[in-house]
Formats: structure tokens, sequence, C-alpha cells
């Protein structure tokens, strides 16, 4: 069966205020973008040629302290275009059955998102504190990715799928040295959150 996931129009992105990179702007592109009048579940093989349609991908970022999270994608997750890069986000796409679950399918989403990927195994704080679009890479060109950080007690966020390698807390210079090694929405949210 083809799963369907959350869209909105990419021109009624361009519409609300087009911007390249990282915004801490919110309030204008959620008010609009998740609005049941502009959103769409569609197949989501379509979508991830299509960018005439842009996925909402909430992206989950967990910090402790001043240390963040990060692990490396195996060949086994998700995203082909993204294997062997490493992240600082925890997310994915929003399944219309995300929709059969709760009348907010985008947080229903992203808790299920978070329990398949990880143990967070502290109680945490959570706070939206931005939106990334990137039109240069291929894969960006698709998606929008709205940024959660999750402020934890303790260090304990670990890896449940096993595809999500090399993971702990670093510090941001630690990550910042290893830029390049990060897909570019992490890359992205190491240049404007750290």
């Amino acid at each position: 069966m083809t799963e369907h996931v959350l869209v909105v129009p990419t021109l009624l992105f361009h519409e609300v205020g087009y911007f390249q990179g990282f915004t801490d702007n919110i309030a204008p592109y959620v008010r609009t973008l998740f609005d049941p009048a502009h959103t769409s579940f569609r197949p989501r093989d379509q979508m991830e040629t299509d960018p005439s349609y842009k996925q909402l991908i909430p992206y989950c970022i967990f910090k402790c302290g001043d240390l963040v999270f990060s692990y490396r994608r195996s060949k086994g997750q998700g995203e082909g275009r993204l294997h062997g890069k490493r992240s600082l986000g925890v997310g994915g796409h929003i399944s219309s059955t995300d929709s059969m679950v709760s009348d907010i399918p985008y947080a229903a989403a992203m808790r299920r998102e978070i329990e398949e990927e990880v143990f967070v195994e502290t109680p945490f704080t959570e706070k939206c504190v931005g939106l990334i679009n990137d039109d240069v890479s291929e894969v960006g060109k698709v998606h929008l990715g709205i940024v959660h950080v999750f402020q934890v007690e303790a260090a304990k966020v670990r890896p449940r799928e096993e595809s999500m390698i090399e993971a702990g807390f670093a510090s941001p210079a630690e990550l910042i040295a290893a830029r390049e090694e990060f897909e570019t929405w992490s890359q992205i949210c190491l240049d404007h959150l750290f």
C-alpha cells in the first residue's frame, strides 16, 4: 500500500514568504501552511520527486544543557540520499495514518517518529524554534523542515533503530568542527542555532 504524506503547495510557501536556509519567524508559516484548507495527503513516491509540493517534516533536536545529540545514518535508514551523513535531527513524514489517531496529525506524527527512532529516558521540554528550507539539494526541494528543540534533563537519549550509528551528545564546537559530515538541514541548524 502506498504511503500518503502531508504536503502543501510550494507556491503557497512562496506566497507566505520565500526563504533559503533558516527562519525563526515561524508564526505566519505555521498559521498558513498547517491550515487544513491548504494541506493534503498525497502519495509519497510521487511527492519525493515533485517540487511543486513541500512535504512538512518535524525535525527534532535534543539538547542536554549545552550538549547536542547527533548520529550517523547507516544504509538501513530511510532516505537513501542521506545515507552515511551525520544528523542532528530526528523526525519524518506526516502520514495519513497519523490523522486517524489524532485531530492534530502533525503532533501525532512527531511523537510517533521520535518513539520509532530513539529512546528518550528523561523528562524534557519542547519548543518550535524555526523552519528550514533548502532548495539547493534534491532532498530539500521537496521538503520543509519544522525545527523543534527538546531540552532534556539528562543525556539519556539513545537510538532505537540499528541504522542510527555513532550516536551521542557532543558540544556545538565539536559538531561545527565536523560540519561537512552533516546533512544539509543539520548544517543549516549548526549555522543558525549554535
